[in-house]
């Protein structure tokens, strides 16, 4: 069979943030606490960087669940944001998925917490309707590689395409020649070794004027 290479086009996909609530964050053990924050923050700011559709959810506020992660809000003081009652699936929700479907993306970037919950039965669902879906894997958060590995098992079974904030971030860019300053910022902003890569960079280009 042959393979067709499906890229993420910054033209045609929205982004959805699943879930990530105060009170899951304390559930996610398959990255340390301030990995998992700052890859989430990434992924986030990628989201911002190009421009893309984004739309936040949560569920069971009231509950032990808890309320979106501040930042979050703060970096979409204007995104669609709904706030399941109680809907496990985020599909399952006509709120979201009219939000999703008002986008008019045919690509989905998905993110959220716990992976084989909040992030695999949106994903699967989603697939189900005809998108494409790709995940932010470390992004999304669980209990353990067990629990993640099954739920990457079952989504890429069905067709998900399984990715980091990294990737995503430069398979969006396409080409270095599009902008090298404000992505360069962007990662330097998250990755330490990236920040040096870009200071020697910059410092050499300086040097040339």
């Amino acid at each position: 069979m042959a393979f067709t290479y499906n890229r993420l086009d910054k033209n045609d996909v929205a982004v959805l943030l699943v879930d990530h609530q105060s009170g899951l964050t304390n559930l996610v053990q398959d990255f340390s606490p301030d990995d998992f924050k700052n890859n989430v923050l990434a992924l986030a700011d990628c989201a911002n960087y190009f421009k893309l559709p984004t739309i936040l959810t949560t569920s069971f506020e009231d509950g032990p669940n808890g309320p979106l992660v501040p930042e979050l809000k703060a970096l979409f003081p204007t995104a669609p944001y709904i706030a399941r009652p109680g809907n496990i699936n985020a599909w399952d929700n006509e709120d979201f998925v009219k939000a999703v479907k008002a986008t008019g993306k045919k690509q989905l970037l998905i993110a959220g917490i716990v992976t084989e919950v909040c992030v695999a039965f949106p994903a699967l669902s989603a697939r189900e309707e005809g998108y494409e879906v790709f995940v932010a894997t470390d992004a999304s958060g669980t209990f353990n590689k067990t629990t993640r590995d099954a739920a990457w098992a079952r989504m890429s079974a069905a067709g998900c395409q399984l990715m980091s904030w990294f990737g995503i971030a430069c398979e969006l860019h396409r080409d270095w020649r599009n902008d090298i300053e404000g992505l360069g910022t962007l990662f330097s902003n998250h990755l330490p070794s990236y920040r040096c890569l870009i200071t020697s960079y910059m410092a050499g280009m300086a040097a040339k004027k």
